[in-house]
């Protein structure tokens, strides 16, 4: 669903204009001024939708990073609508809101509830009534969705190159007593935390319900060599006290296994940073990246042999 598009803006378009075109379609496909009309009753949907992402500033930013596709895999149809009253939304644009009455006696519910567990969006209004069924003000009653299975979640380690690279997973998962077999896509840049969202891979459902979806965290695991900082990765190198004074050339290899020759100057401070532009992790799946940062430290032996001992309180003599 690409919400731009659905609003009639161009991407970045700025919040006094997201708003201004949202004002205008709602008034256009309102259900109380479109009674059984299925195709408004859907576009008001998807506009309310793009709406609620667009006009939250967080939201706004992941999706214009990550764009549609990896936005919908991080974002399930309850994180879209977290934060969002619907009611006070329509109010503000001369609507009676999502449970009340609308323009002309008319009204319609949004549905928040589902079977198995937590507020979530099942459907985004359940029924476009009011109106369209005979004007019987804010006191008609929402057709009830059909029973929906319990949601779950499940813990999904990755690795840094499965973060680099994108990568399918195979996930074997015990289900309602049975062993089940499910396939995930793992998107570029998936940051830990984030929640892929499998539909219809949840507990079962009643008799005549949807099942429920699956929702897998993502953890990263640690890395022997790299460390993740955003979509920056830390290397750590640490050089003899010599290299420091006198500087050096060291051996750098990337996450996708290039190796460098980087130049260490003279005279460099312990927990100072070397950057190798664009050697980082993805921003999202674009072509963007972050990038790879060398930060050096001062190797201090814990033992010093003679001839070693001997060097040193010459150099402490020199005042160094």
């Amino acid at each position: 669903m690409e919400y731009y598009e659905i609003l009639g803006l161009s991407k970045g378009a700025s919040a006094q204009e997201v708003k201004k075109s949202y004002r205008k379609l709602a008034l256009k496909y309102h259900p109380d001024k479109n009674p059984d009309d299925k195709a408004a009753e859907e576009k008001f949907k998807e506009i309310s939708e793009a709406y609620a992402v667009l006009s939250d500033p967080e939201k706004k930013k992941q999706y214009d990073t990550y764009g549609s596709a990896d936005f919908h895999q991080r974002y399930s149809q309850e994180d879209i609508f977290k934060n969002f009253n619907m009611d006070d939304i329509l109010r503000q644009f001369g609507f009676g809101g999502a449970g009340g009455a609308g323009r002309g006696g008319g009204g319609f519910r949004m549905n928040m509830g589902g079977a198995g567990g937590g507020s979530q969006f099942s459907n985004i209004f359940s029924q476009a009534g009011g109106a369209a069924n005979g004007g019987c003000g804010g006191g008609c009653h929402s057709q009830q969705p059909p029973p929906k299975g319990q949601d779950m979640t499940y813990q999904l380690s990755v690795t840094l190159e499965d973060v680099l690279n994108g990568a399918e997973k195979s996930i074997a998962l015990r289900n309602n007593g049975t062993n089940n077999s499910v396939n995930v896509k793992v998107p570029k840049g998936i940051e830990a935390g984030k929640k892929l969202r499998l539909k219809g891979k949840g507990g079962q459902a009643p008799p005549g319900g949807v099942p429920g979806d699956l929702f897998l965290k993502i953890d990263i695991s640690p890395h022997e060599l790299y460390q993740r900082e955003g979509n920056n990765l830390i290397f750590e190198k640490k050089i003899p006290f010599s290299q420091a004074c006198l500087g050096a050339k060291i051996d750098v290899e990337t996450l996708e296994g290039k190796k460098f020759k980087v130049n260490i100057p003279a005279g460099i401070q312990g927990d100072s940073k070397l950057r190798l532009k664009g050697y980082g992790l993805p921003v999202g799946s674009h072509n963007g990246r972050g990038d790879l940062f060398v930060r050096v430290g001062v190797d201090i032996p814990q033992e010093l042999d003679d001839s070693q001992q001997e060097s040193i309180a010459k150099l402490q003599e020199c005042g160094l």
